[in-house]
């Protein structure tokens, strides 16, 4: 007998649930308005390579919802604490707004931020803000621009970044964002650890330390997923994040 197809979005439901983050028909409803977004847009702008519903749900939505443990165990929480929680956090390199906007769909209180410098998709990010009614800003500049903007820097108590750039590039990038006491969530492939040996001087540099790394296991998905978890133990010098495109072209010595 051929087993009856599970829809998706069970999948979605059942896989946050197994994650520890059961979502509520609001939030349900949230995720299938911005998919079905993310679905048309994807076919005339460059958002991301998972472009149909069947991957969209492991590979982004998932992976995104699979680091609201480990953020709450870093910051001393039950996970249904830490979804209670008016962090302000920003996703650098927001893209097609993953992890941030799935996050905000689970973590509703979250002020979130999202920086995208691609104006195609910046433009896309503030249309789902809109329809879908969220409380988010989005800012169509650098990350190191950003980075040094009094309004934004070191005044973060979370900073995501998913596939933006190597770890060296990547901590150069969000590290400043973070208050001191904040962390940074950045999840990586299976070469993590040699990232990191390359990172070291870097993350002390700019005032961090490593607080945990975990091996994500997301329903669906068989690729390794490592998350990076950064605490920010003092602020970063004035000097960082460089000039835009230095921290690419340039990264901070091992």
């Amino acid at each position: 007998m051929t087993p009856t197809p599970i829809d998706p979005w069970e999948r979605l439901a059942a896989g946050a649930a197994a994650l520890g983050a059961p979502l509520t028909s609001d939030q349900m409803a949230a995720f299938q308005r911005y998919t079905a977004l993310l679905i048309e847009t994807n076919r005339h702008v460059n958002l991301t390579a998972v472009r149909d519903l069947e991957s969209i749900i492991p590979k982004l939505h998932l992976d995104s919802l699979s680091l609201l443990a480990p953020i709450a165990a870093a910051a001393g929480l039950p996970v249904a604490a830490l979804r209670s929680q008016p962090w302000r956090a920003v996703d650098v390199g927001s893209g097609a707004g993953i992890p941030g906007l799935p996050l905000l769909f689970a973590w509703p209180p979250l002020r979130l931020t999202l920086i995208e410098s691609v104006q195609k998709k910046a433009r896309f990010l503030t249309e789902v803000i809109f329809l879908l009614s969220e409380q988010a800003e989005v800012l169509a500049e650098r990350a190191e621009v950003v980075g040094q903007g009094a309004a934004w820097r070191q005044q973060y108590d979370l900073v995501l970044a998913r596939a933006v750039a190597p770890l060296p590039t990547l901590v150069e990038l969000t590290l400043p964002l973070a208050r001191v006491g904040g962390l940074a969530a950045l999840p990586k492939g299976p070469g993590l650890h040699e990232e990191l040996a390359q990172a070291g001087a870097a993350i002390a540099l700019l005032g961090g330390e490593v607080a945990a790394v975990h091996d994500l296991l997301i329903p669906g998905v068989v690729e390794q997923r490592t998350l990076l978890l950064l605490r920010k133990v003092r602020p970063t010098p004035a000097a960082y994040p460089r000039r835009a495109g230095l921290p690419a072209k340039s990264p901070l010595a091992s």
